[in-house]
């Protein structure tokens, strides 16, 4: 008797990786969902200055006592209907906003989570920006109003190298920045990640590799922190003068210092001079040996490519 009362164990959830059926049945659903919102949105664009109202039968009928007459809407109210979505001539890329996924909400605080994704055990590992499944999105996370993210293993893309194709084409360009989101669970990647890259090339996608689920979890949190931040954070800070241009350039050279490239501008002039010299020249200026003036001269007259 006792073990008849005793509840039953439940089951733990285990992560079930999408297959190509239902990520075409998901991709179909969702443009199902997106019917009706793009509907409408053709609908509000219509453009009711160039529009004529034509007099009708209707129009010349009496009005029967109780009855309220037909008028044509206000001008400020045709106006307001007939404003372009954008700026005419402006090359943005179209915007998806997933209907049912939260609009403003979805795109603006929270991250939108495929259903496909539901159970993978990387969610575990964004806690520090709130996230919600929806059923209305193609890719497996929206973080943005134009960023999304496509997650593979290369553990899965080698028993399913169609897969990742597959996603890629369900996004068609309605992203403008496309992260692919890889996460390395392998030690043989070399040709997975060489077949990958060529793929993501193709389907103009960004690659971030992930080498734990804690790290991919955390670049999914970086994008939506970083949504609206301006790339000057990362960007490298170079002074616009001609001397920093030159030392930036010449110091890229091993053993080269911004002495070096002091002395060298004093002797030469400029740019052009530097690089036309002679490894023998280049020897006499004080401070540049010989190793260091065949390594200058090497680095103007080598080819990019070496010859096998």
């Amino acid at each position: 008797m006792a073990d008849s009362t005793e509840q039953p164990a439940q089951r733990k959830r285990q992560f079930r990786i999408p297959t190509v059926e239902d990520i075409e049945k998901s991709r179909k659903d969702a443009e199902k969902r997106l019917a009706p919102v793009e509907c409408m949105r053709n609908a509000l664009s219509f453009d009711l200055s160039s529009s004529t109202l034509q007099p009708s039968a209707m129009a010349n009928a009496p009005i029967s006592s109780g009855a309220v007459p037909l008028t044509a809407p206000p001008i400020e109210a045709q106006t307001s209907l007939s404003q372009p979505a954008t700026i005419a001539g402006s090359r943005a890329p179209p915007i998806a906003s997933p209907a049912g996924g939260g609009g403003g909400r979805g795109s603006g605080q929270i991250v939108l989570v495929n259903e496909l994704q539901r159970g993978n055990p990387v969610l575990e590992c964004v806690r520090n920006v709130r996230w919600s499944y929806s059923k209305d999105i193609i890719p497996d996370y929206v973080v943005g109003r134009t960023s999304c993210v496509l997650y593979l293993s290369v553990k899965y893309h080698r028993l399913h190298p169609e897969y990742i194709s597959k996603r890629i084409d369900g996004l068609g360009k309605n992203y403008r920045l496309r992260v692919l989101l890889i996460h390395v669970d392998t030690d043989d990647c070399k040709i997975p990640l060489r077949e990958i890259n060529r793929i993501a090339v193709v389907g103009e996608m960004t690659i971030l590799l992930a080498w734990s689920l804690d790290e991919a979890g955390r670049y999914i949190e970086t994008l939506k922190v970083f949504e609206h931040r301006q790339p000057d954070i990362i960007r490298e800070r170079v002074e616009d003068t001609y001397m920093a241009r030159l030392a930036n350039s010449l110091t890229s050279i091993k053993s080269v210092n911004k002495t070096d490239v002091l002395t060298l501008s004093s002797n030469y002039g400029s740019f052009e001079g530097v690089a036309k010299a002679t490894s023998d020249e280049l020897s006499l200026c004080p401070g540049v040996g010989d190793l260091k003036a065949q390594r200058i001269f090497k680095a103007f007259h080598e080819p990019f490519i070496p010859e096998k």
